[in-house]
């Protein structure tokens, strides 16, 4: 506790014990809740701060403004807050601090690696203190010796264990917060693992009309951003509606930690919902479950068949063979962001839709029979349209089999039950070779397709 110019300054620890008073304290942020609209007219979060005092447990304080915008927003792990007559109190045995919109204010300010004392964001009717200033660099000092970390708890669940509709704990990148079609923003999260295969509920026979989405957003993002993405490890789209947005567009691109989030299943692909109680606590990149992460990322690149999904180990089903047992897989995403239009890869996927769908249509001319089949592909990076076209198609059925062949076949490689064609399906993991091929020279990116060859489907 320090007093300068009659303003006292309290650490977290001796805060704690002014129950029903007014204090002055300043913290580093290490956890925040999703804005929420308070019973009047209010809207309110729920920020968890910590000081060299309080490092075991730090303090809850609920900030509630008349709108959204006037809400912190906190920018990176480690940033500090300083706040000005908040309430302690005590509800049910635990101590927390209210900032009550009409007589606190706060300001924040970047972390340990920022020598600047001008706040990023304030309340209106905060001003700069001389105080501010020690104790800012006070937290800063501290922050250089002290590790902030996910919490006491180091339970969390990676993509590659989700359950549809079960509420966990996530520490993950936030890769990319954008904006997907007007008024709708998406996360874009990663942490290196493979979310595993979902059940394929469509009807196969809807697919010409109402075909299998490739991803989540409504257009696919443009290549200079899938660049940007890691290549191997499933993206999980997060979809945020109006009551979130603000706090999504706050998200800082980094580490963090979702305490209470939620996922669920669209078109056979994952997706995340901030739940009500969902809390964020932004990580830094040295904390000790982020660098676990990344050491199990790097770990798994060390291998040659590193990009083969997790879940096809210890080998996919061997209903496919290729004439290229002894190139390396690649995933999906090392195929759309490969720098080349034109190129040829060998990759690990499951066959989660097929148009046409009826094997008696496979042939596109009965007189003069031609292979044309589109298969949607995917692995846990990405899905992809590719073609199975004339002689590739020879190769691919071995020849021109009887219908009841060739039936057999595709029910194989879609993982259909031929006793009920609408139930759900679980595709096989199976290998296949592509390449990539243009249509319009004068525009190749735009242009650019997918065959298989050099792929034999064994009956």
């Amino acid at each position: 506790m320090r007093k300068k110019e009659n303003y006292l300054y309290l650490s977290i620890n001796d805060a704690i014990s002014c129950i029903n008073q007014k204090v002055n304290m300043v913290g580093v942020v290490v956890e925040y809740g999703l804005p929420e609209k308070s019973r009047g007219t209010d809207y309110f979060c729920t920020l968890k701060i910590m000081d060299e005092s309080s490092q075991s447990y730090g303090l809850l304080v609920n900030v509630f403004t008349e709108s959204l915008d006037k809400l912190p927003r906190v920018k990176s792990a480690g940033d500090i807050i300083r706040f000005s007559r908040i309430v302690i109190q005590s509800h049910n045995g635990k101590v927390n601090a209210h900032f009550n919109k009409k007589v606190s204010t706060f300001a924040l300010y970047e972390g340990k690696c920022s020598k600047s004392f001008i706040p990023y964001q304030s309340s209106s009717s905060y001003f700069l203190k001389d105080l501010d200033m020690d104790f800012i660099a006070s937290l800063r000092t501290w922050l250089f010796n002290f590790q902030l970390n996910s919490g006491t708890s180091e339970f969390y669940q990676p993509l590659s264990a989700l359950r549809e509709k079960k509420c966990f704990d996530l520490v993950c990148k936030v890769l990319r917060v954008c904006e997907v079609s007007k008024d709708a923003w998406m996360l874009f999260l990663w942490d290196g693992t493979d979310a595993p295969p979902l059940s394929c509920r469509t009807k196969l026979k809807d697919e010409l009309k109402n075909p299998l989405p490739l991803q989540l957003e409504p257009t696919p993002l443009p290549r200079a951003v899938l660049c940007e993405f890691p290549s191997v490890g499933t993206i999980l789209r997060v979809i945020v509606d109006k009551t979130s947005e603000k706090l999504a567009l706050q998200l800082p691109c980094g580490w963090v930690k979702f305490l209470n989030i939620e996922c669920e299943e669209r078109s056979g692909l994952w997706f995340g919902v901030f739940k009500p109680s969902t809390k964020i606590r932004i990580l830094s990149d040295e904390d000790s479950i982020v660098t676990c992460c990344l050491r199990r990322y790097e770990e798994r690149l060390l291998t040659k068949w590193d990009r083969m999904p997790s879940s096809a180990f210890p080998w996919p089903s061997h209903i496919t063979e290729t004439d290229h047992e002894d190139v390396p897989f690649t995933t999906l995403t090392d195929v759309l962001t490969h720098s080349k239009v034109t190129s040829k890869f060998k990759c690990v996927v499951r066959v989660v839709a097929m148009c046409p769908w009826y094997a008696d249509d496979f042939l596109s001319a009965k007189g003069n029979p031609l292979y044309r089949v589109r298969l949607t592909l995917e692995d846990p990076t990405a899905r992809i349209h590719t073609l199975i076209y004339a002689e590739d198609g020879e190769i691919f059925f071995g020849g021109y089999p009887s219908l009841d062949v060739l039936t057999g076949m595709r029910n194989k490689l879609l993982g259909i039950c031929a006793e009920d064609l609408d139930a759900p399906r679980n595709p096989p993991w199976v290998q296949l070779c592509l390449k990539s091929y243009c249509l319009d020279e004068s525009d190749p990116w735009s242009s650019r397709k997918y065959r298989i060859f050099d792929t034999r489907l064994v009956a």
